[in-house]
């Protein structure tokens, strides 16, 4: 098995360890995550652009509604929490 090091600031890396512990995942796990959806997709798993304009709060509500009338469209209902923490247990197990 390989060991992978890399150094980020302490506020980044205590803001992430946060966020894992909230899904109730530790920071290896959310990085071997990223790695593992990584080679799945051949890429980097989210887009990545050159962000032209600052966070925009109405814009990121106008997309997230956008997402759910696509659910409902296409007959699928949007996930629940729990259906969220279930593919997480599986992504653990993968």
């Amino acid at each position: 098995m390989a060991m992978v090091q890399f150094r980020v600031d302490d506020e980044l890396k205590n803001k992430a360890v946060s966020i894992c512990e909230d899904l109730g995942i530790d920071l290896s796990t959310a990085i071997r995550m990223f790695m593992k959806r990584m080679v799945i997709e051949n890429g980097i798993p989210f887009p990545m652009v050159n962000a032209q304009e600052p966070y925009n709060k109405e814009k990121a509500l106008d997309a997230l509604q956008q997402i759910q009338n696509e659910f409902q469209a296409s007959g699928q209902s949007v996930p629940t929490l729990e259906e969220i923490n279930k593919d997480i247990k599986l992504a653990r197990n993968v």
